[in-house]
């Protein structure tokens, strides 16, 4: 399992980091990517405090661990400049919290975080086809969603990414120990959003190609 999106208590999650990275290696994961919320008043410390609390993953465990940020809540107008910060202060992965429909998120997140050139667009509800189709070009990684809630638009991406052909991706969004899944339960998640079973391995595969390029 390569799960590019989770929290630790840098942000709401529950578990140090620490924890969740030993637990998800119990879990079978090879890769947890650990991106914490931020805006202007937090990215400093947290992506500090992540790349230095990954270092010390790395070097004691087998599972990797990649520090990065999640993007959240920002006005639009935002996203760009806060990208660029999040990569100057040593983001490896950037990800932003996108127009779920269970929170309310700003109209216009979705095309900005695109714009931005974002590694991964989290839980983008219903994407407009536009964004989709600037994702795909742009080759965005779209995420599918195994958090309740933002999961309920799974099957709109789904839609989308056939029609359109954007990199796919499932994360977890962990923010508790019972959000953390291994290999079998993720494959099902997949399908339950409406990817075909022969199309299952392509979207695990795109987990393994946007860490590859990080």
């Amino acid at each position: 399992m390569i799960d590019l999106h989770t929290h630790t208590i840098f942000s709401d999650g529950e578990l140090l980091p620490s924890e969740l990275a030993r637990r998800a290696e119990q879990k079978g994961y090879k890769v947890i990517g650990i991106t914490d919320h931020v805006d202007f008043s937090n990215v400093e410390s947290v992506i500090f405090s992540i790349t230095r609390v990954c270092e010390h993953i790395n070097s004691s465990m087998k599972i990797r661990a990649v520090a990065g940020v999640e993007i959240t809540h920002v006005s639009p107008v935002e996203i760009v400049p806060l990208v660029a910060k999040a990569r100057q202060l040593g983001a490896k992965i950037v990800l932003v919290h996108g127009e779920t429909i269970v929170e309310p998120v700003a109209e216009g997140t979705n095309r900005e975080a695109i714009e931005a050139g974002v590694d991964i667009l989290a839980h983008p509800g219903i994407i407009q086809e536009a964004d989709a189709q600037l994702a795909a070009e742009r080759k965005i990684y779209i995420e599918i969603s195994g958090r309740k809630g933002h999961s309920f638009s799974n099957g709109h991406l789904t839609k989308m990414w056939y029609k359109y052909g954007f990199p796919l991706i499932l994360n977890s969004d962990t923010h508790s120990p019972d959000d953390l899944i291994d290999d079998d339960f993720a494959k099902r998640l997949i399908i339950s959003a409406g990817v075909c079973e022969n199309d299952v391995k392509k979207v695990l595969d795109n987990s393994f190609r946007l860490f590859e390029k990080l």
